[in-house]
């Protein structure tokens, strides 16, 4: 009988699930690597666990992260025994057939919750034979939303236990240019701070997370079972008040407008509180914090009103008054004295924030109402459709409406429907000691109206997503995308017409720059296109009802199918092998809770591997071709050398020319670890244009970089080929670290050596494989070493070395098909007394000469530069730097001997 195919379906449940965490000796994380490409705010995320069952038993093992709220699940993937198990996305209606099932035989499935402010989190599990691995792979996509003038990143750490080979990658490519980045979140902070190094060049900035095990049980809300808590990359791109930033490519585009220096527009802004019983206690205290916070921060030329609510309605002012100070004042001591009592009346306390408003225009101004409730109508109009239909009359489109919603109890779903219908947002006030800052925080959004009444026009676009905006308030940006009719940019022309604080204002250029990457294959931009359109057709059928909200339902779930998205309307159908767990998952409503933690679900059926896939197994090791010829190797094989120790001194002593691109060796021995190794004549190849032995010594070099901490120009200068580097000293953990460049020029390294506590010594070569000494000899460990005091795993373009305190990964870099290494130190010992290349000190530099040549300031001392370039190695796909070159002993501050050993 074939095998049985099982489809499992994850249900959302609003609900912090109880975490059944592994078992150490149950089964072991030993890989969990999270990777973030973020390109034009568009951020696509890879979480692959790898987990190992190490009993002579099945068990089961869990997959369990959390991700973005306001992200799409678009793939999941499990890799097990060869075979590659993807989910697929699904109506819900079919996910809801295989959950029925389930929930007849009495079992549950609930894999998809909601934690906290930001995350939900996502959950599955499998069945592993006996001593077997799997891989689970989720990708997720969100478009970074700017709040306050910056862009954020979270990336959730909680992997349920420390883990041999954890990291975080993130790469952020913004043709625009990068104006500042940090990095922030609980992960960040403590020891946890060393494990991150971060590369910002104009354009392109790369964040890394790399802690070691101790270290993943060393932040606030780490422990034994490792890390549990954020990494946050903040950042903002460049700016100007032209027609803003678009990239067209396969004929769709994506537009950010964010227009900078803007005069502020003079706002209105009517704060309509609720009083009623339930908001007593905190609540109460914290939002009479928060109201005298915003107060002191009106502008003397705004206008406002302020009124609270229980079943009545009571007055600051009955009108519209100037923030001055003695108005401010005035109201400052109302809002400290605002009680909790009584029932709640929304309908009347919203229609009178709206006449207030519409019976105090003001030319040139911006007009703004804000409510704040925690629970639902209990006085006065209670029916939800009837106070949505009446505030949608009373404000007609003039104004937006914020609802704040404050804690649980409230009917979140009315308040969002509410203000989508009045062009304005919902949000959820979270019951904690910072709910004041949270207040405060949503206020500042939109504190500053920069314009009013956008519209964004697109001669020669179609299927646009939102074009029209109420208000666009500073620190934040609009975003539209669609596509270019019949593909052709040269007709494709975007304008804005807006109101700002002096007029009319339209924004256009004659001749716009739409960067276009169709020499590129590049989906991206549709899947953006995409992800805009579901979020905006979901919101518009909140609004709706009838015909017209089953139309953008069914608009919406086309889209979300086409592009995988797991939205309200889909679910994700996961295929496990047979009798194992049932699973859809299903994105959760705001809001939503389940009083019990549910389990996983069986149904039995016949598992289908996906057809033309395999799993991505590991090599156990490859044996790279010996060189008979070893002069004519240029040693890129270190494979047979008897190395069984390394003293002071030059690794490589031989003449040499380079010509076309090959080196011509000329003396017949070499100096390696204190042992001399000759060659027979016929392994040496003379040059044409000099006589073996004669020959002179022509440098090969090698260009080092020393970043800066901002973005000014890295230095750069050359160390000659052949030179053995000390990469690494640390005294303390008799640790040392060296490198031996290798003969081609430009490249880096051929061989990384690292000895610890005089008993251990391990090499990585270019081939990718690692060789540790045992008993004195040299022998092939494959592509990975664990040890008690040293793990080296090893990929295909690189790998990751954990020593102690010490974390560093050697990437493989390949240039005309010579392959070479560069090491990049991804956590920083604490200890001061550490040396060496890895741990130079970012270079801090003065300008203080351009003409007739350009000198730089370094300690005091004036030093002649010229402007040049450096490949980047330390970075995977390698980008040219320009760059200040100079002497490395100017560079460096030191003698370069320093370093050389």
């Amino acid at each position: 009988m074939g095998r049985a195919l099982m489809q499992t379906t994850l249900f959302g449940l609003l609900l912090t699930l109880v975490t059944s965490l592994p078992n150490k000796d149950d089964w072991d994380i030993y890989s969990f690597h999270i990777n973030s490409t973020v390109t034009s705010r568009y951020a696509t995320t890879v979480i692959t666990s790898r987990v190992a069952n190490r009993m002579n038993e099945s068990k089961e093992v869990e997959f369990q992260v959390r991700i973005p709220k306001n992200a799409f699940i678009s793939k999941f993937r499990m890799f097990m025994d060869g075979q590659v198990y993807d989910g697929v996305v699904k109506t819900k209606e079919q996910a809801q057939q295989q959950y029925t099932a389930a929930v007849s035989r009495g079992q549950s499935a609930g894999l998809v919750s909601s934690v906290g402010r930001t995350l939900e989190e996502f959950k599955t599990s499998v069945t592993v034979a006996a001593h077997k691995k799997v891989t689970f792979e989720l990708t997720y996509e969100e478009l970074l939303k700017r709040r306050h003038g910056k862009y954020e990143l979270q990336i959730h750490a909680r992997p349920m236990q420390p883990v041999s080979d954890f990291k975080v990658d993130v790469y952020i490519d913004e043709k625009a240019g990068i104006s500042f980045l940090e990095v922030k979140g609980g992960l960040s902070t403590k020891a946890l701070a060393n494990a991150i190094t971060k590369t910002l060049t104009d354009k392109q900035a790369w964040v890394y997370f790399y802690p070691t095990e101790s270290q993943q049980k060393t932040c606030d809300s780490c422990g034994e079972q490792g890390m549990n808590g954020d990494l946050v990359i903040v950042y903002d791109v460049n700016r100007d008040i032209s027609v803003g930033d678009i990239k067209a490519s396969g004929g769709y585009f994506v537009h950010h407008f964010a227009p900078s220096s803007l005069p502020r527009i003079p706002k209105n802004v009517v704060f309509v509180i609720d009083q009623s019983g339930s908001m007593g206690g905190r609540k109460i205290q914290q939002t009479r914090t928060a109201l005298i916070h915003i107060l002191n921060d009106l502008n003397e030329d705004d206008f406002f009103g302020l009124i609270t609510f229980d079943g009545d309605i009571f007055h600051w002012k009955r009108e519209l008054v100037q923030a001055t100070k003695t108005n401010v004042n005035s109201a400052k001591t109302f809002a400290q004295n605002i009680p909790a009592s009584g029932s709640t009346d929304i309908n009347a306390a919203v229609l009178e924030g709206a006449r207030i408003l519409k019976a105090h225009p003001r030319e040139g101004s911006a007009s703004i109402l804000i409510l704040l409730t925690d629970g639902d109508p209990t006085s006065g109009e209670r029916n939800l459709k009837t106070i949505q239909s009446n505030v949608r009359k009373a404000m007609a489109g003039k104004f937006p409406l914020y609802c704040l919603g404050f804690g649980f109890r409230v009917n979140f779903e009315f308040l969002e429907k509410m203000s989508l219908q009045n062009n304005g947002v919902a949000r959820r006030i979270y019951e904690d000691s910072d709910a004041d800052l949270q207040l405060k925080g949503f206020y500042e959004e939109v504190a500053t109206p920069l314009l009013t009444n956008v519209t964004m026009m697109y001669t020669g676009g179609t299927n646009l997503t939102q074009t029209h905006f109420t208000q666009y308030y500073n620190g934040s940006e609009i975003v539209v995308a669609g596509q270019i009719t019949d593909n052709d940019i040269e007709t494709f022309t975007p304008e804005v017409i807006a109101i700002s604080g002096t007029g009319s204002v339209r924004f256009s250029d004659t001749n716009p720059t739409v960067e276009s990457t169709d020499s590129v294959p590049d989906s991206r931009l549709q899947r953006v296109w995409a992800y805009l359109t579901v979020k905006q057709l979901l919101d518009k059928a909140l609004q709706l009802s009838g015909p017209e909200k089953d139309r953008m339902r069914e608009k919406a779930l086309k889209l979300s199918l086409k592009y995988s998205f797991v939205t309200s309307l889909t679910s994700m159908v996961v295929t496990k092998p047979e009798g194992d767990n049932s699973d859809v998952l299903h994105k959760p409503k705001e809001g939503q809770v389940q009083p019990n933690p549910v389990a996983t679900s069986r149904i039995s059926g016949q598992m289908q591997p996906n057809p033309g896939s395999s799993a991505r197994a590991g090599s156990d090791g490859r044996r790279g071709k010996k060189q008979k010829n070893r002069a004519r190797a240029h040693y890129e094989d270190y494979g047979d050398l008897d190395i069984h120790r390394y003293s002071a001194g030059p690794v490589h002593k031989i003449t040499y020319d380079w010509i076309d691109g090959e080196m011509r060796v000329y003396s017949s021995s070499d100096w390696i670890g204190g042992h001399i190794r000759t060659y027979p004549s016929s392994d040496i190849t003379a040059s044409p244009a000099s006589p073996h032995g004669t020959v002179a010594t022509v440098p090969v070099l090698h260009r080092f970089l020393i970043k800066t901490e901002n973005q000014s120009l890295p230095l750069c200068f050359d160390v000659p080929g052949d030179t053995r580097l000390k990469l690494l000293h640390h005294p303390s953990e008799e640790l040392s670290v060296i490198g031996l460049l290798d003969s081609p020029p430009n490249t880096g390294f051929k061989l990384i050596v690292i000895h610890f506590k005089n008993s251990q010594v391990v090499e990585l070569c270019p081939d990718g494989l690692i060789k540790q000494q045992v008993q004195g000899v040299m022998h092939y460990t494959g592509q990975n070493l664990v040890s008690t005091d040293i793990t080296a795993i090893g990929r295909d373009k690189e790998f990751d070395v954990a020593i102690g305190d010490t974390r560093m990964v050697v990437l493989i870099h390949e240039v005309d098909g010579n392959k070479f290494l560069w090491p990049v130190l991804r956590q920083k010992p604490s200890d001061n007394s550490i040396d060496g290349i890895l741990v130079l000190k970012p270079a801090v530099y003065e300008e203080v000469q351009q003409s007739p040549s350009t000198k730089l300031k370094i300690r005091d001392q004036e030093i002649g530069v010229t402007r040049s370039s450096a490949v980047d190695y330390t970075i995977s796909a390698a980008p040219t730097l320009d760059c200040w070159f100079m002497s490395a002993e100017s560079a460096l501050q030191r003698r370069l001997d320093d370093f050389i050993v």
